[in-house]
């Protein structure tokens, strides 16, 4: 071989490293491109998947006071006030995928949950308290999205605010009650529920007793048992198959899934698996509904973040203390002074 056709060799294998090295640096560009995209069509999705009433907006300034709090150092810190967030469970009964689901056969939305959440200053412990939604109240005065006011109600249940005047109506009928101002609203689609139930793989509950109970189609002997999402939605809108029957019961069993989805979320290994971190995203921005201040994954994700170290065992379940109504006795009232001694030292 000359060195003439040395040298034209050496000069094709330069062109064909050239050609491989480009070919291999456009298709590493264009799949960080293609990557970044469907990290930004993620987030895209999943921040628009959550919905928003502006609370604020339509209540004004005749609310209990805020809490006075210290400034973070820096727009980077994770949030350190104590925090009251006020949890609704809402449950449509309409619509086959929903009958599917235990739902029963009345039809529109329903607020069959409510808990107050506090949070306190360090993130270290928090309280959720159930209000039982068969709790007899003064409803007050609540903005109607079709415009005007509802009229002040005495002695009705309290579930009735969130038919009434949806979650406007709800937070103000929680601060009339409690004298706690309400931070932040997030409410929670039971069908969303159970999705974000199945996203997790499951959770475990441990029941005290047998359930059956053919209104929420659960039938579960006592004992510890993996639910999926259906039978955990079951379990949530079991009341009839535990105990006298009462709103009491099913509150129980509701603050058992509590916990249960803190200790499987805490178990579980999200950020080592892409696919199952967007799933379980999906299912909980795809059921919320909140305030404007908490309506962007951003600020969930800050609060989720400020809630990192919190275990289930961190979490106290305590519920309103009530007696049965003098009126009715399928119903109950608040036990005072007890009920105000606790919402105060949510304050």
């Amino acid at each position: 071989m000359t060195g003439d056709e040395a040298s034209g060799d050496a000069g094709r294998r330069t062109a064909r490293r050239a050609r491989v090295l480009k070919v291999a640096g456009l298709t590493l560009a264009g799949a960080l491109v293609l990557g970044i995209g469907a990290a930004g069509w993620a987030y895209w999705h999943l921040n628009n998947n959550i919905k928003s009433v502006d609370i604020d907006n339509a209540l004004g300034d005749d609310r209990p006071a805020k809490a006075v709090t210290t400034p973070a150092p820096s727009a980077s810190a994770l949030p350190t006030e104590a925090l009251n967030i006020l949890v609704l469970g809402s449950d449509s009964r309409s619509g086959k995928e929903n009958k599917a689901l235990g739902g029963g056969d009345s039809t529109g939305a329903r607020s069959d949950t409510a808990m107050v959440v506090h949070l306190d200053a360090g993130r270290t412990t928090a309280s959720v308290v159930s209000i039982p939604r068969d709790t007899l109240v003064t409803r007050p005065s609540c903005p109607l999205s079709s415009g005007g006011t509802s009229a002040v109600s005495y002695g009705t249940m309290f579930n009735s605010a969130y038919s009434v005047g949806g979650p406007v109506c709800a937070v103000k009928t929680v601060e009339a009650i409690t004298d706690v101002r309400m931070d932040h609203y997030i409410e929670i689609d039971f069908s969303g529920f159970a999705k974000l139930v199945n996203a997790l793989g499951g959770v475990t509950v441990t029941t005290d007793e047998d359930i059956d109970d053919d209104d929420s189609h659960l039938h579960l002997k006592a004992g510890t048992h993996t639910l999926d999402g259906t039978q955990a939605l079951a379990l949530a809108r079991t009341r009839h198959g535990i105990g006298d029957g009462s709103d009491l019961g099913r509150i129980g069993l509701q603050q058992k899934l509590v916990k249960a989805l803190i200790e499987q979320i805490s178990s579980t290994n999200l950020l080592s698996d892409p696919t199952k971190l967007y799933e379980v995203a999906d299912a909980v921005t795809g059921s919320l509904t909140t305030d404007t201040g908490l309506d962007s994954l951003t600020e969930l994700m800050r609060l989720g973040q400020s809630l990192k170290g919190l275990a289930a065992d961190d979490v106290k379940t305590v519920t309103m203390p009530v007696v049965t109504a003098p009126s009715d006795r399928n119903r109950v009232v608040a036990d005072e002074p007890e009920a105000s001694e606790l919402w105060a030292s949510l304050r």
